[in-house]
């Protein structure tokens, strides 16, 4: 039986995520505290993996109900603590020394800042497709393909590629349910360089995007549909969230249910 396995967060974008038992679904369809900031330049540019490696190297770990980050900046000799409303401007400054320009932190509560603003709920993958995936790359672990592919929702008790099921041909939406709360599948997602990098040092795997287009288009199952495939190199599935699901928490061990096709 399909159930909700692990719920990952990303309280800034780009940065370390972290593991929670439940979480609150907001209007927009996004999850509480996922991606609720990012780093900004003065260009008014995501500072992120896909245009600074940099990022790669710093550690973040997160008290949410305290609303702190703990930060460890290479090289450093500890951790340093961040109250993320009240000491805003002194993990800028820590963050703008650490890149060698100035940024800045944003907030958006609302929606946070998700690479799809146009289906901005939790991206879905399965425990059975990260081992899979792991297994095409010798010397990575699960652990860090989990890593490099930052789902927010992960399904077990089911076979590799399940997620595939939640999306259909291009305009039709797969209404499924976790829980109570409604979704609706949308289309497998377009992966870009982080996946390709270590997620701790920045360092590239050797040809990662072919081996893994080659290997998920091989591995695809027949019944995938295979119209939002213009490549291969996809996976997990973005999602949107009815305004009904808003407010209705999502936990560790919900049922999930595949429902119906929507056009």
């Amino acid at each position: 039986m399909p159930y909700l396995a692990k719920i990952l967060l990303y309280p800034v974008k780009s940065l370390d995520g972290v593991e929670v038992e439940k979480v609150g679904v907001l209007a927009s369809g996004a999850l509480q505290h996922d991606r609720e900031f990012a780093i900004f330049d003065e260009r008014d540019k995501f500072v992120n993996g896909k245009r600074h490696a940099k990022i790669h190297l710093l550690r973040a770990q997160f008290a949410l109900f305290n609303r702190t980050i703990s930060l460890q900046i290479p090289g450093g000799d500890s951790q340093q603590v961040f109250h993320l409303d009240d000491e805003r401007q002194a993990l800028e400054a820590t963050l703008s020394n650490y890149f060698e320009f100035a940024v800045t932190l944003r907030q958006n509560s609302l929606m946070g800042f998700p690479d799809d603003t146009h289906s901005p709920g939790p991206t879905v993958i399965s425990t059975a497709t990260l081992t899979e995936v792991a297994s095409w790359f010798p010397g990575l672990s699960v652990d860090e393909i989990r890593r490099r592919m930052r789902a927010n929702i992960e399904i077990d008790g089911v076979p590799a590629f399940w997620e595939d099921r939640l999306f259909s041909e291009q305009g039709d939406l797969v209404s499924f349910r976790v829980g109570d709360v409604d979704f609706f599948g949308v289309n497998p997602c377009q992966r870009c360089i982080v996946p390709t990098r270590d997620s701790y040092s920045g360092e590239a795997y050797p040809s990662f995007q072919k081996i893994f287009a080659t290997q998920r288009q091989a591995t695809l199952p027949n019944w995938v549909a295979s119209s939002p495939f213009n490549h291969f190199y996809r996976l997990s599935v973005n999602t949107q969230l009815p305004i009904s699901s808003a407010g209705k928490i999502l936990q560790i061990g919900d049922k999930v249910d595949i429902l119906l096709y929507e056009n």
